[in-house]
């Protein structure tokens, strides 16, 4: 039933007052909030600007590939021998022919089981040495692993980690950096695995005990040069983080060669990226010795919101493609200039969609048997997990909203679902773009409009 007029007011003049924070003056703000059950609209301001969604830019993603792909999707990578085999010896090459899955990491040592049951197949059928390479064919993702319009100081970080046919520990290798003997001595940095393509230029020195760590890195386009400078304290214990590869696909089977003759398989060649061959073999007039596939896409979106994971989000797009999800969102009737896709995972700032159309893909999914239920699950829970942990403790949204975080410089973002008072379910989309203060202030009066709208009751 509608709301009573002095009960709808009170939410709408209780949210008003909540932006109307002087240090929020500056900000741009674009917010829908809508009933589920009666399609009414609560409260509207903006609600087709175009501001730029960051993370929440996933919620297209996943919804276009769940609507496209289908939640049974999963990613296939191919293992196939080049040539003949004779006295358990290929006279050629080993293809790794890549589609694109972004979940095959050894953080915990799944690709260590995975290449290892691998390299059981490649015996099995008869082959105990290699006499050629181990080649990676990525010709399925353009080597232009970047996303258009990311920032280029980004691109040594791990969220920006760019896509690639081949992808191992989602394109990411760690970095270590150790204090010195003494003051003044240089720092020691290492990578935590041998064949990232990473170069380091170590510029961190050592510092006083009582100094706090200051450490800055970058790494320009097309360059494997990964630079760190700053200071660490003396006698502090060592600090590590993740930084994007240089080149994923070399990453990839230079690890996997690795693997293979840990498991007792000689290789005689080296590791090659099929870009850099003058004549590379085909993989179509190859032997298949396998098929590898990721898990199927509800668990990868599970990551992929919960984590906010970029990569993932990058490789989702591409296997739907970018006209695919465009064609989605028309169909749902969302009119072409209200989302303008420049990336899947939000961290391009060409990426602009009005707050309408994130509350129009949401209530379409929310009333999709198909697509309902999976998609719900991945996004996360107020003051419960993922990237809203910390978020809404102790009110009524705790374990109740449900939403997907979006973030970068000066552009907070939150869309998703949430009960009233009174067990009415409420979709929203709340952006803001453009501020000048702490984004924590602007995340404040977010969550304080989640809040009033778990406490609404007609």
């Amino acid at each position: 039933m509608p709301a009573a007029p002095d009960a709808l007011l009170r939410l709408q003049q209780r949210i008003d007052a909540t932006l109307a924070t002087p240090a929020l003056d500056h900000a741009t703000w674009g917010i829908v909030v809508r009933s589920l059950a009666t399609g009414e609209a609560l409260y509207s301001l903006n609600p087709r600007r175009l501001l730029m969604p960051a993370s929440n830019m996933k919620i297209v993603t996943l919804a276009a590939a769940a609507e496209r792909l289908g939640w049974t999707f999963s990613f296939e990578t191919r293992l196939v021998a080049a040539g003949v085999v004779e006295a358990g010896v290929l006279h050629g090459d080993l293809i790794v022919v890549g589609g694109g899955d972004p979940s095959l990491d050894d953080w915990d040592g799944d690709a260590a089981r995975v290449f290892a049951a691998w390299a059981s197949t490649i015996r099995a059928s008869g082959i105990t040495a290699i006499d050629g390479r181990v080649i990676g064919d990525d010709s399925l993702i353009d080597d232009n692993w970047l996303g258009s319009g990311w920032q280029w100081d980004d691109l040594d970080r791990s969220y920006a980690a760019g896509i690639a046919a081949l992808q191992f520990n989602e394109n990411t290798v760690k970095v270590t950096i150790a204090p010195g003997a003494a003051e003044g001595a240089p720092a020691r940095a290492t990578l935590g695995q041998p064949h990232s393509g990473l170069r380091l230029r170590n510029l961190v020195t050592t510092n006083a005990p009582a100094v706090a760590a200051a450490i800055e890195t970058r790494r320009l386009a097309g360059s494997p040069l990964l630079e760190l400078r700053g200071t660490v304290p003396l006698d502090s214990a060592p600090t590590s983080f993740n930084a994007a590869v240089y080149n994923p696909t070399l990453y990839f089977v230079s690890a996997l060669r690795a693997a293979l003759i840990a498991s007792g398989i000689e290789v005689r060649g080296e590791a090659v990226d099929i870009d850099d061959l003058a004549a590379p073999p085909s993989s179509d007039a190859g032997t298949l010795l396998l098929s590898h596939y990721s898990p199927a896409l509800p668990a990868l979106a599970m990551t992929m919101m919960r984590l906010s994971q970029n990569l993932f989000a990058e490789a989702f797009l591409h296997a739907t493609g970018t006209s695919q999800a465009r064609l989605v969102l028309e169909g749902w009737g969302i009119p072409p200039e209200d989302a303008l896709i420049a990336d899947g995972s939000g961290l391009s700032r060409y990426n602009v969609v009005t707050p309408e159309a994130l509350v129009t893909i949401l209530t379409r999914v929310a009333a999709d048997q198909r697509l309902r239920q999976p998609f719900v699950a991945t996004l996360p829970i107020a003051g419960g997990d993922g990237s809203l942990e910390d978020r809404m403790k102790g009110t009524r949204a705790e374990g109740n909203a449900r939403a997907k975080t979006g973030s970068f410089s000066n552009a907070r973002a939150l869309s998703g679902y949430v009960q009233t008072a009174d067990g009415e379910p409420i979709v929203f989309s709340i952006i803001a773009n453009n501020y000048g203060v702490p984004s924590s202030l602007v995340e404040q009066a977010t969550d304080a409009i989640v809040v009033q709208l778990a406490q609404f009751s007609r």
